[in-house]
């Protein structure tokens, strides 16, 4: 079963690629890897929750708005590659998933936010999807969202 199938298994779509905030692009290819940037948890170009997680945002909330950021980073590779959840067919490894989670001070669950990340990364490519990863806390993220996650993706000939 394609990426395609995957998500539509899952009732869920590419969304559009949100535009940059800054001078920046959603992803770029250097040779056989595309390496995304940093992608927050927009729903049609708004956060559904902004805040620290542990105080203004609950930690099952953020595990989903992890899912959400890297829905969104798989857009940005397939927006990259010019296609639809098609193109995601030629991503032949997730290598590595990097994932922050704006912490109240206490918070220790980054890990199992940022779980909401690799698991959907799974659902969607399967063995592909699973990868190495960092789940990092920190103060605060751009425009004050509770998450942000990026992605490195081999693809294949």
């Amino acid at each position: 079963m394609g990426a395609a199938a995957r998500l539509a298994a899952l009732g869920l779509e590419l969304p559009v690629v949100a535009p940059p905030v800054a001078a920046y692009v959603p992803a770029v290819r250097s040779g056989s890897y595309v390496y995304t940037a940093g992608q927050l948890p927009f729903v049609a170009g708004v956060l559904p929750a902004t805040g620290k997680v542990g105080a203004d945002v609950t930690p099952d909330d953020a595990v989903g708005l992890a899912r959400i950021a890297a829905l969104n980073a798989l857009a940005a590779v397939a927006g990259l590659l010019g296609g639809g959840a098609d193109a995601l067919d030629r991503i032949v490894r997730v290598v590595k998933v990097v994932g922050f989670v704006a912490s109240e001070p206490t918070f220790t669950g980054q890990p199992t936010v940022v779980n909401g990340a690799s698991l959907l990364l799974h659902e969607v490519l399967g063995d592909a999807g699973i990868h190495a990863r960092s789940a990092v806390g920190v103060a605060v993220l751009p425009l004050d969202s509770p998450v942000e996650v990026e992605i490195v993706v081999e693809l294949g000939s």
